[in-house]
């Protein structure tokens, strides 16, 4: 089961049918996305997420994606100077000390609401002038997907997969109580340690945590 934004699921369900298993996608989080004024003389654009590319205009400006699936995406999506990070937040702001000078002009952090402020704060704490934009939220859904619903109900479901610990929230609070007991021929593989935790309350087969927090060490868990 790919617990994932519609937006982000088609991808991760190729991989995971390319691995011998079928996909059941069943969305646990909606995203809104916003297009934001951007100020002008970027020294770069920094990216948290390939939900945040939708709102940003495309310019000259070298891109420093969080990872590689976040670089593919701004690649597809026609911005030409892509770097990637290949990790998470942290190795995102060593990306842009690497890459950029605290005097080479501001640098556009793009992220989700209520996302990287950790990152600003960080780069801001370099010298960097930074400018935080949201361009996209994220909420969960209000009904438990039926694909899950009629997944549990086979005792189908080998697996779900979380991405986010919002997901894994949102799919904790959605569960109707009948379907719990179904979790205990389920793994959960969770993305980190937070998306674990609000795992853990249901009544799990096994929980899983990735060794690195991006999609291929999630998959690694198969």
């Amino acid at each position: 089961m790919i617990t994932r934004p519609r937006e982000d699921a088609g991808r991760t369900a190729e991989l995971v049918a390319a691995l011998g298993f079928t996909p059941i996608v069943a969305p646990f989080m909606v995203v809104r996305h916003f297009a934001p004024a951007q100020p002008e003389n970027l020294q770069a654009i920094l990216v948290t997420s390939g939900n945040a590319l939708a709102g940003l205009k495309l310019i000259a400006a070298p891109l420093l994606a969080v990872g590689d699936a976040t670089a593919d995406k701004a690649q597809k999506a026609g911005f030409t100077d892509v770097h990637s990070a290949g990790r998470d937040a942290a190795a995102l702001v060593i990306l842009a000390r690497r890459l950029a000078r605290p005097d080479g002009g501001p640098l556009l952090l793009a992220c989700g609401a209520r996302q990287g402020l950790a990152v600003a704060a960080a780069l801001r704490g370099l010298g960097f002038s930074v400018v935080r934009r949201v361009t996209y939220a994220a909420a969960p859904v209000r009904r438990f997907p039926a694909g899950a619903r009629s997944a549990l109900l086979a005792d189908a479901l080998h697996a779900a997969l979380f991405l986010s610990a919002e997901t894994a929230s949102a799919f904790v609070r959605a569960l109707p109580a009948p379907l719990a007991p179904r979790l205990a021929h389920v793994c959960a593989l969770a993305i980190g340690k937070i998306a674990a935790d609000a795992l853990e309350p249901l009544p799990w087969r096994e929980v899983r945590v990735a060794r690195e927090p991006n999609l291929d060490s999630v998959l690694a868990l198969l």
